[in-house]
């Protein structure tokens, strides 16, 4: 039998300050100080800091984990995943953390319209606290053929369809990135497709899996994530998870999403995990799990097609895989 001796400086977790009020505290005693520095009027320099550091949604996090979605791996670290990320809006290379803390994500704005009963905007907060979060344990995996695993905290995307109320005759909802070339260098290359889309068929959109993220390791989704409100679809491949998004459009007509603008033989629109279908340039067979060096044969679905499979019954001679 162990027994644990605490150190005289050690405190049980459960009398650690949580972290928000930490960091609320921390914003606030930093804006201060700074006013006094510079010789701007506290007040204006408290508004301004706490804007800029603070998600307006952090009383909610961590959130409870819903332990119906576990994993059959350790989870990525953190630091890796919030600096090895894709989001070409801020630039092409893997790097793009530092880029990204352009990007203001207060206010925000959801703009819901097309083929619903009534088209409407909602501040991403009131959407948050309207529906709720969650925390659940998704794989990642990415067509460049490597992987991660990442408690996403957020909700189930049929939540917000239940707020849009599209008409019977929507088959499809087109979701669209913010557009500002001023503060993200990548929407300057004109070569490519802006602003970002994406799309998926109504039955997608409202599966059980497919998820709205607004948080990451039990906080508020880093900007570099896509904050404040992005895409997983864990059975997909990573490409479809449009991030910080700002639209929600309901149609009739299949979207022609970014990728698939930019490189339709490489990137189709349902971009489903499949270890038997080669991307053009690389087989799909195996991945490569960040941090740890090791590679494992690649699952169809990504693992997740006992819940998905039957969405694409009758679809057999779609382009299914990416």
């Amino acid at each position: 039998m162990n027994v644990i001796r605490r150190r005289g400086w050690e405190i049980p977790e459960r009398e650690a300050t949580p972290e928000h009020v930490f960091l609320s505290r921390r914003a606030l005693l930093g804006a201060a100080a700074g006013a006094v520095a510079m010789g701007i009027a506290p007040d204006a320099a408290l508004a301004q800091r706490v804007t800029d550091q603070l998600d307006p949604t952090i009383d909610l996090y961590p959130a409870k984990r819903n332990e119906k979605y576990t994993l059959d791996r350790p989870l990525t670290d953190e630091k890796m995943n919030a600096n090895y990320n894709n989001f070409f809006d801020f630039g092409s290379s893997k790097h793009i953390a530092k880029a990204a803390q352009a990007l203001k994500i207060r206010p925000w704005t959801i703009k819901i319209d097309g083929m619903v009963e009534k088209p409407f905007e909602i501040g991403v907060d009131d959407l948050i606290r309207k529906v709720g979060i969650e925390e659940r344990l998704y794989r990642m995996r990415c067509v460049e053929a490597w992987s991660m695993t990442i408690p996403w905290s957020g909700f189930q995307m049929s939540k917000l369809m239940e707020l849009a109320k599209p008409l019977g005759s929507a088959k499809y909802v087109r979701m669209e990135t913010f557009l500002d070339k001023a503060l993200a260098p990548g929407q300057r290359q004109a070569f490519l497709p802006w602003p970002y889309t994406e799309g998926l068929t109504i039955a997608e959109a409202n599966h059980e899996l497919t998820f709205l993220v607004t948080g990451t390791y039990g906080k508020p989704a880093p900007k570099q994530h896509g904050a404040p409100l992005r895409l997983a679809v864990p059975w997909k491949y990573g490409f479809k998870s449009v991030k910080s998004i700002v639209r929600f459009n309901f149609t009739d007509k299949r979207p022609n999403t970014f990728w698939e603008a930019l490189q339709s033989s490489e990137y189709g629109f349902w971009a489903n995990v499949n270890p038997q279908v080669a991307h053009p340039r690389w087989s799909q067979a195996t991945e490569e799990i960040l941090g740890t060096g090791e590679r494992k044969p690649t699952v169809i679905f990504n693992g997740y097609g006992e819940y998905v499979a039957d969405l694409y019954k009758g679809l057999e001679k779609e382009r299914l895989w990416a």
